[in-house]
């Protein structure tokens, strides 16, 4: 995806992951103008108008009360966005700085905001620039939606402040607009405040989180199914007439995923026989695909939250398409704060009965006739004994991590603001989330591949020897202890790039 359209539909996640991560450029589409355009002549027949209009002719937040006289107004979105950009803390990700401008551009290509066509063009411009605006870790209450966040961006678009260029070079915001050929805007009545009056750092990470999900939750699929090959566990439990009994969605696809991964594996055949009397394997092995089932399921409906919001006009006020500029309360992040922080809780989960496969492995007494650790001369050497105490710090970390951001609120604005969603901080705290989840996964992959190789002569399956055989390519396999460190995270590039998911993929078809 090299393009995107802005304004001809609601965004999709994909699109909002292509612009932020892959660079795509972006356009407005010729109905997304003539909507801007339209809504803009609303605002410019209410500048001289003696009544009081929020965000036009009065101030913000609890100082609303005030009216601005007309020879004043520019001064007043500029001031806006100066004394607004009040963020603190270390930089946020390129990524989402990208994200939340390709989204706040939809919003205006809604022509609900009321802001000028040219000023929807310079975002746009700036975007295509690779123009990145320095925004900081901490300023967003999540109400009225993430307004530091979006005046950084928005002192940029003026030419103050610091961006980082395509190249990631720190510079000033008026040089680096020069440099690309983009004049430094001058507000106009509205235009301040349709910049920063919106949910949109917190949906764009909340798009990026699904889209990496959806990614990590296919490959604990493969990780668990390896750890139950390697275990010499059962598949019996993953038959799709046992699924149908109890019919969640994710629970279905998830069990699908481990029967493919696991079809015509030597290693699942050598124990099928009357010879194996395991009655049934523990809940971390058999109960898989309800865990990572319900993983998917809380993913699809945190998806669900996100397109209704993607194809939402975040502003306030607004211009109602009947030509009224109303103020209301959508720009609170309640809907999306709730579902970021359902998240954090999937992802603590998801890591947790991860560990508790990797541990089986580790302890004699339970691999089934693996060295202890995995060891290649316990005693000597140590094997994974330290990798799942990693992992299990991990682990605890998200743990921590689940705790919900939204539950918390914090008055602000002389007690106007009197309640907020917090969910640029569920965002933040997801994001870590996800990246533990992503290192979880990987030392479990790397703990049931050594795991596998031991089993030799047996062979597994064709699916999870392919995963295997990629890993390979990067880590060695068994032998006496070495460092560590490097391993892990070389296993951790194999998942998060998809390589792992790909070469699954290659031999059993797409993951559910």
């Amino acid at each position: 995806m090299t393009e995107v359209l802005i304004g001809r539909g609601a965004l999709e996640i994909e699109e909002v992951v292509a612009v932020a991560r892959g660079d795509a450029s972006v356009r407005l589409a010729d109905e997304a103008e003539a909507e801007i355009a339209a809504s803009r002549a609303v605002v410019v027949s209410l500048a001289d108008d003696p009544a009081p209009h929020y965000g036009i002719s009065t101030g913000f937040g609890a100082l609303a009360s005030r009216h601005i006289a007309v020879e004043m107004r520019g001064r007043l979105q500029r001031s806006l966005v100066r004394s607004h950009a009040a963020g603190s803390g270390p930089e946020v990700e390129r990524e989402v700085v990208r994200a939340m401008m390709a989204l706040r551009l939809s919003t205006m290509a809604t022509g609900r905001t009321g802001v000028r066509l040219e000023t929807a063009q310079a975002y746009a411009a700036m975007l295509n620039a690779g123009i990145t605006p320095v925004v900081h870790e901490y300023g967003s209450l999540g109400c009225s939606g993430d307004l530091a966040p979006l005046a950084h961006c928005a002192l940029a678009l003026m030419g103050e402040g610091t961006v980082r260029d395509a190249d990631g070079t720190l510079r000033d915001a008026a040089d680096a607009l020069a440099a690309a050929g983009i004049l430094p805007l001058e507000l106009a009545e509205k235009e301040g405040l349709a910049l920063i009056n919106g949910t949109d750092g917190m949906l764009g990470m909340l798009a990026l989180a699904c889209r990496d999900l959806g990614l990590l939750l296919r490959t604990a699929d493969i990780g668990a199914a390896m750890s139950v090959e390697a275990q010499l566990g059962t598949d019996a439990p993953f038959a799709a007439d046992l699924q149908a009994l109890r019919p969640h969605p994710g629970q279905a696809d998830s069990a699908a995923n481990l029967t493919a991964l696991l079809a015509g594996s030597a290693i699942m055949a050598s124990h099928r026989g009357p010879q194996c009397t395991r009655v049934q394997d523990a809940y971390s092995l058999r109960c898989t695909p309800q865990v990572h089932g319900a993983a998917r399921d809380t993913v699809s409906y945190a998806e669900s939250v996100a397109a209704r919001e993607l194809a939402s006009a975040i502003d306030n006020p607004v211009v109602t398409l009947d030509g009224r500029v109303v103020s209301n309360g959508n720009f609170h992040g309640a809907p999306i704060a709730y579902v970021l922080d359902f998240l954090a809780i999937v992802a603590a989960d998801v890591a947790s009965i991860c560990e508790r496969r990797t541990d089986r492995f580790l302890d004699a007494a339970r691999s089934h006739g693996l060295s202890p650790f995995l060891a290649d001369d316990p005693g000597v050497d140590s094997g994974y004994m330290i990798a799942q105490y990693t992992q299990a710090a991990i682990a605890s970390e998200l743990k921590r991590l689940a705790s919900p951001a939204s539950v918390d609120s914090i008055p602000s604005s002389a007690m106007q603001e009197d309640h907020v969603s917090m969910g640029w901080s569920a965002a933040r705290k997801l994001r870590k989330s996800i990246d533990g989840l992503g290192r979880v996964i990987a030392i479990e992959l790397l703990t049931a591949a050594r795991a596998l190789d031991l089993r030799a002569p047996l062979t597994p399956g064709p699916g999870t020897a392919a995963v295997l055989s990629g890993l390979r390519r990067h880590v060695p396999g068994p032998g006496p202890d070495r460092f560590v460190s490097p391993d892990i995270e070389a296993c951790h590039q194999y998942v998060v790039s998809g390589q792992a998911l790909a070469a699954a993929e290659s031999v059993v078809g797409p993951l559910r």
